[in-house]
């Protein structure tokens, strides 16, 4: 890279963080996740506008070098990492266990159906509809829907609960816990699915087989799930012996760096190894919790946005717009959530009310895990531009709905807690229930 090509580099690093964080503070006025501006940034950013309105000078900044382009992509993977990292971070397995078979049941119920959903609607709508690219690869595909029609946004979600106070709830709880069993299924079956592309594609990952592949996957999930205990000692030791925090933080990165190359070397993906890892240490010790904040702070500072706004700028969404499409996905991904997790909260034996539609509510927010998601797929070839821009209005729709209709189906609760705390003295005398009974 010459001086020319390190300079429109820094300048195309700029205008990613200038408009992440513009668009990014308009979000949080409106009481939305950051993460909606940033990806509406890219758009902007990207061909989209920017290249419609000024072609010469997006093409000069964005397109004039591919050294660039290769330098800013694995920039951006690297700083992904850590960012997938924290994500792991925010799914605690012990949740699990505090919140007992609810969040369990619904987690289950409520990813599994909206799965079989998505498969089923690829099957039922012509194949030609999805286009030429998917044809080869048909079932992955299906599956690829299904999982993006399932999967809840745990660091959307778990904004939302914060700005709205129920974090710490015992909605919060169920909520969060149900995302982690979300996660867990999820991620499991992508890293399969990156696998069976890889196979076709790479002569690396050719050496292995699928069912090698899904015996090391399970693997993986098995040591984080029942190793924990020996990975948080592990790190009490390390830290005893380190200088602190910078010989930790520095330890961290390197077991994040080779769990993701391990991950990617068998044909899954880097992203879930750094994932899994961020699993493997929550719920840590205080101090290192600490060491941790550090690289979240940096990783959702600057990294985090500049790969949102890049996937806002990976195709031009006015050419690859498709209306029936879009609607399609938006309207069967809200009604298969919704439905599994009322029908989830149901068999867990929970009735159903504005705590339990808030609970739906929340879960149906794809936000920063299905563009990640779609962005791989279209890295892959697993889809292509058009498919693409659909699974990214749709996470971004639902992202949007969810904190609205949380705030809307929460309100009478909020109004309760209130009232219970002596809040609105003499302004009303209805006798309150405790939490525990709006179950």
């Amino acid at each position: 890279m010459n001086s020319e090509d390190f300079v429109k580099f820094t300048v195309q690093i700029i205008m990613m963080l200038s408009i992440s964080l513009i668009l990014g503070q308009i979000m949080r006025r409106f009481k939305q996740p950051t993460i909606l501006g940033e990806l509406m940034g890219g758009i902007i950013l990207g061909v989209t506008v920017f290249g419609f309105i000024f072609p010469n000078a997006y093409s000069w900044l964005f397109q004039s070098s591919e050294n660039i382009v290769i330098v800013r992509d694995n920039f951006i993977k690297m700083g992904m990492l850590f960012f997938m990292f924290t994500v792991g971070l925010e799914i605690n397995i012990s949740d699990l266990r505090d919140s007992g078979k609810s969040a369990l049941i619904i987690g289950l119920v409520g990813t599994l159906l909206p799965i079989a959903a998505g498969v089923g609607l690829v099957y039922l709508i012509p194949k030609d509809f999805w286009g030429p690219v998917v044809q080869k690869h048909f079932f992955i595909f299906a599956l690829f829907i299904g999982i993006n029609l399932a999967n809840s946004a745990n660091p959307v979600i778990a904004r939302i609960l914060m700005d709205i106070g129920y974090i710490k709830d015992k909605i919060g709880t169920i909520i969060m816990a149900a995302t982690v069993v979300d996660d867990i299924i999820n991620w499991f079956l992508f890293a399969l699915i990156l696998n069976a592309i890889t196979l076709e594609q790479s002569t690396i990952s050719s050496n292995f087989n699928m069912t090698i592949t899904i015996i090391i996957t399970i693997a993986f999930f098995v040591v984080i799930l029942i190793g924990k205990k020996f990975i948080h000692k592990s790190l009490d030791w390390v830290r005893k012996r380190v200088v602190w925090p910078n010989g930790f933080i520095a330890v961290t990165a390197c077991v994040i760096l080779v769990s993701s190359s391990l991950t990617e070397f068998i044909g899954i993906h880097a992203f879930l190894g750094a994932f899994l890892v961020g699993i493997a240490v929550a719920g840590s010790s205080e101090e290192a919790h600490k060491a941790f904040q550090v690289i979240k702070r940096f990783s959702h500072g600057f990294f985090a946005p500049i790969y949102f706004v890049s996937i806002g700028m990976a195709t031009n969404f006015a050419a690859n717009f498709d209306f029936v499409l879009v609607i399609t996905l938006i309207v069967i991904a809200s009604i298969t959530k919704f439905g599994s997790v009322l029908i989830g909260a149901r068999l867990s034996g929970l009735k159903i009310n504005r705590q339990v539609i808030a609970i739906a509510s929340g879960l149906n927010a794809r936000g920063a895990t299905g563009v990640i998601l779609a962005g791989v797929g279209l890295e892959n070839s697993l889809i292509d531009d058009r498919v693409f821009v659909a699974i990214f209005i749709m996470a971004l729709a639902t992202s949007f709905m969810s904190g609205s209709m949380m705030n809307f189906f929460l309100t009478g609760n909020i109004r309760v807690k209130e009232d219970a705390q002596g809040m609105n003295h003499g302004q009303n005398n209805k006798k309150i229930k405790p939490d525990r009974e709006l179950f």
